[in-house]
């Protein structure tokens, strides 16, 4: 079975038709542009983007916070982030909002990113690297400083 998905597949395979997950990244990805460490910080800074960490919570035990990032669960993403729902963040105030989505290593934050495209806010976008790319670069971090 090829797992590969054809051109005319949307990312989630609307076709029917299996879509590997590496293709579905590459899909999402040209979605939308991704920022690194540096450029989301700067944007976080001047109040320009709002940063939603959605990694599990042995994760953020392990290795700190960002100060200022929102920490949001991924299963409660959507909901905290939707502008016109009733359980959102009081920073959700407009599909125009910037969000940087960062997980641990910049996988998951696609996918979550993605999906907030899906609600309308198209100006989503996830963090290259991860938490671990912040970090490496030496961003503040408050917290544990455990190895990964």
């Amino acid at each position: 079975m090829d797992t590969r998905g054809g051109e005319g597949d949307a990312a989630g395979g609307e076709t029917g038709r299996p879509v590997g997950i590496d293709a579905l990244l590459e899909r999402v990805r040209s979605g939308y542009e991704r920022v690194g460490p540096a450029e989301a910080h700067t944007a976080a800074l001047a109040g320009e983007a709002l940063l939603v960490d959605i990694r599990y919570a042995a994760l953020r035990e392990r290795d700190g916070l960002i100060p200022g990032a929102h920490v949001v669960e991924r299963n409660e993403l959507e909901w905290r982030l939707d502008p016109l729902g009733s359980h959102r963040l009081p920073e959700a105030t407009g599909h125009d909002l910037r969000v940087v989505v960062l997980c641990n290593e910049g996988y998951a934050s696609s996918l979550a990113a993605e999906s907030l495209h899906r609600l309308g806010l198209h100006r989503a976008t996830d963090l290259v690297g991860g938490f671990q790319a912040w970090r490496e670069a030496g961003l503040p971090v408050t917290g544990p400083t455990g190895a990964s």
